[in-house]
């Protein structure tokens, strides 16, 4: 005759229940819904709804037509704002890298005061707003402003150039409110990145340059990125800058989108161009996310 003996470190299993799965890490199925029912019902409320909105109103002219989106593509004017939307949008993404790039590089490699004052100097914009920034750059840049006046007293120029309301107002203006979302990024990435690696570099017998360009640079890729994406996704909307500094010569879309609400009611051609402008903006996320996945790989096989 056999007699068996309980395990006292054998735990009976808890039946899983309708909210508890038989994991302790895991939640069932109807917990996981409910726990994130209220952030879906936000989204849809305040993400999902507008857009279906504003895409069905972009198709009605009072019925269904697609003549607003045909307007956008006949008429010269149109596709003309939207290009030089597209490439006021790169170009400020491009000079924000070349300009934030060694101050995000100062911030994680400097220390003491020095990493304070670089660090204050650029989050102390960020406290600031956009319309008083916009309003700096038109004191510095009108025909009286202090620019033209150091110019004409130094004898560079007889008389007051025109600085503002251009192209190059608006790109420099833009640059400067946008500069912040593309160093913080790429700080963020640059300062988790061992010193060790670069050493081990020089060690090998690389110059700093090469070190710099083999090692710091792929490694802040991820960080570069998603700098590129912030500041092109909000280059291409931004309305207060251009509608300030910038003149005829450069309407961007939110300015004429801004025109076709306010002053010409014409909402279903407004809700056409703001589609145009938010599938343009989800094509270039999406061609990022790819080419950081592709360099990632890269990365990876190298």
């Amino acid at each position: 005759m056999t007699t068996t003996v309980d395990n006292p470190r054998v735990v009976p299993a808890r039946p899983a229940s309708w909210f508890f799965s038989r994991s302790a890490r895991q939640y069932s199925h109807a917990l996981t819904f409910l726990l994130i029912a209220p952030l879906m019902l936000l989204l849809a409320g305040g993400f999902i709804y507008p857009i279906g909105r504003l895409v069905s109103l972009s198709l009605m002219a009072p019925g269904f037509t697609l003549e607003h989106y045909e307007r956008i593509v006949t008429e010269p004017l149109y596709m003309e704002v939207l290009l030089r939307t597209l490439q006021t949008g790169a170009i400020v993404t491009v000079t924000s890298l070349l300009l934030g790039f060694p101050v995000s590089f100062l911030m994680a490699h400097a220390k003491g005061r020095m990493a304070m004052l670089v660090s204050a100097a650029v989050l102390v914009p960020l406290w600031t707003s956009v319309l008083v920034r916009s309003y700096a750059w038109i004191v510095l840049l009108q025909r009286n402003g202090i620019v033209n006046g150091l110019l004409i007293e130094s004898g560079l120029i007889g008389s007051p150039l025109k600085l503002i309301y251009t192209e190059g107002a608006v790109i420099l203006a833009m640059t400067h409110v946008l500069m912040p979302f593309m160093i913080l990024p790429v700080y963020n990435v640059l300062r988790t990145i061992p010193a060790e690696y670069t050493q081990a570099a020089r060690n090998l017998g690389a110059g700093p340059i090469s070190a710099f360009w083999r090692v710091t640079l792929p490694l802040s890729l991820p960080g570069i990125f998603a700098g590129c994406v912030m500041c092109f996704i909000l280059a291409i909307g931004f309305y207060i800058t251009p509608a300030l500094v910038g003149g005829p010569g450069a309407l961007m879309m939110a300015t004429l989108i801004g025109q076709q609400t306010t002053v010409l009611l014409d909402w279903p051609f407004a809700a056409a161009l703001a589609t145009v402008l938010l599938t343009t903006t989800l094509i270039f996320v999406l061609v990022f996310r790819k080419a950081l996945s592709v360099s990632k790989g890269m990365n990876s096989v190298n």
